[in-house]
């Protein structure tokens, strides 16, 4: 239960693209799958942008490259996002996210024995509708946009957030459930930043037999409840934290908080929540109900439990990094096994009307991929003729290895002329 943060009906070209299966869309004419994992990379060559798989399966779904990242106006999915889809993370046990992911499920598993039904190889493209109407986020919410969203085609998005299964489950008859995805948005760059991240959603419905007996009305009842269940998680990932709520607002819940713990003597968000809306519930079949639901941040936790410093880390190969990690083990802390220098490259250029920074970071990230850790603006002006000119600072860092002169500047060069000519700016 998250919206995307920050933040055209034409059919696929392809013949009856999608055809559907107990409910959920599936591709009818694609390839079979074939895995997408990068070979590691010798220290001795120069850098190069792991090849995209042509083809992939997600949930018994087949996905051919070319249904995803297409030559079309309405498409903004690049290669580099292609290549992240399939490898699904919170699925491998020996990881992080795989670890933070079955701790969970402990916590509702012991506490609520053989009632949450659990989702975690949904297929991430889905509708427009699924994402974002069904989810009641209004018509001219940022998050709609493409400098915000990834679209496949104007009726077509690699989802947001994990929400985007809720009303179609709720329809199926699911009344408790977690969904744990891979989720896609166009963002900024840095260390806790990143285009495809991990989120789980959770959802409980009540009926009439749950609140009647309580003396509470329904929201009052469900509010209750989902704090209760929250607080208890909470303390199974943290231990005997001090907590708060705060007030929030999300476009499907009201009421909506926050909770924070106290942890590593500051604040700290864990997760967003509420009370569902009526309409949702109405919409799926569900009048005469009332929920709650939640959606947390797989990576935000795991950095924090693991002492993860660069989001980037949840996606190396490198048996270093890897090695640490097993199956069970809650909270053991990563221990650096390098420190690379960082290599900085700044480029300035005037701006035009449609310049977003999103934009930059995606021809950056498209030419670097995770070379690049930081891209940060660091001077801007508007002279005398009205142009404005912003200056940005990109750092380059391996995580695995050191990066040669030779092969940042063919990077940097690279980049220049790629913002200068898909950006149609002025390099100064």
């Amino acid at each position: 239960m998250a919206v995307a943060s920050s933040a055209h009906s034409t059919i696929f070209s392809k013949t009856s693209l999608f055809h559907h299966i107990n409910g959920f869309k599936r591709f009818s004419f694609c390839l079979p799958f074939s895995s997408s994992a990068a070979a590691s990379i010798s220290s001795k060559k120069k850098w190069r942008q792991p090849v995209a798989s042509s083809e992939l399966e997600l949930g018994g779904i087949k996905i051919a490259k070319d249904d995803v990242v297409r030559d079309d106006p309405t498409n903004n999915v690049p290669d580099t996002i292609f290549s992240k889809m399939g490898m699904q993370l919170h699925r491998r046990n020996n990881h992080p996210l795989g670890i933070l992911k079955n701790g969970i499920y402990e916590y509702f598993d012991s506490n609520y024995p053989n009632l949450f039904d659990k989702f975690d190889d949904l297929c991430p493209i889905v509708s427009v509708k699924q994402n974002f109407d069904d989810v009641l986020v209004p018509a001219d919410h940022v998050s709609r946009s493409y400098n915000d969203t990834y679209y496949v085609d104007s009726k077509t998005v690699l989802r947001c957030h994990t929400s985007a299964h809720q009303a179609e489950l709720l329809r199926r008859g699911h009344t408790h459930f977690l969904v744990t995805g891979d989720v896609y948005r166009r963002d900024s760059i840095d260390s806790t930043h990143y285009p495809v991240f991990h989120q789980m959603e959770g959802v409980r419905v009540f009926t009439p037999d749950n609140w009647e007996a309580s003396g509470l009305d329904p929201t009052s009842y469900a509010a209750e409840d989902l704090k209760k269940s929250l607080e208890g998680l909470a303390r199974h990932l943290f231990g005997a934290v001090e907590m708060r709520w705060i007030d929030a607002y999300f476009p499907f819940t009201n009421p909506s908080y926050e909770l924070e713990i106290y942890f590593k003597e500051k604040w700290m968000e864990v997760l967003g929540c509420g009370v569902m809306e009526q309409e949702i519930l109405k919409s799926n079949g569900r009048s005469d109900s009332v929920a709650w639901a939640f959606g947390l941040g797989l990576e935000r936790l795991a950095m924090v439990l693991f002492d993860i410093p660069d989001i980037r880390l949840f996606w190396t190969n490198d048996e270093r990094f890897t090695s640490q990690f097993s199956k069970g083990q809650m909270g053991v802390k990563f221990k650096p096994f390098s420190k690379y220098p960082p290599c900085y490259k700044d480029m300035s250029f005037w701006i035009n009307e449609s310049f977003t920074e999103n934009n930059l970071c995606e021809v950056v990230r498209g030419i670097a991929g995770d070379l690049v850790e930081e891209v940060s603006l660091i001077d801007n002006f508007t002279n005398k003729k009205g142009l404005t000119s912003h200056c940005y600072r990109i750092a380059y860092r391996s995580m695995e290895r050191s990066l040669t002169d030779e092969e940042i500047n063919d990077l940097q060069w690279n980049v220049r002329e790629q913002v200068q000519k898909k950006l149609n700016v002025v390099l100064r």
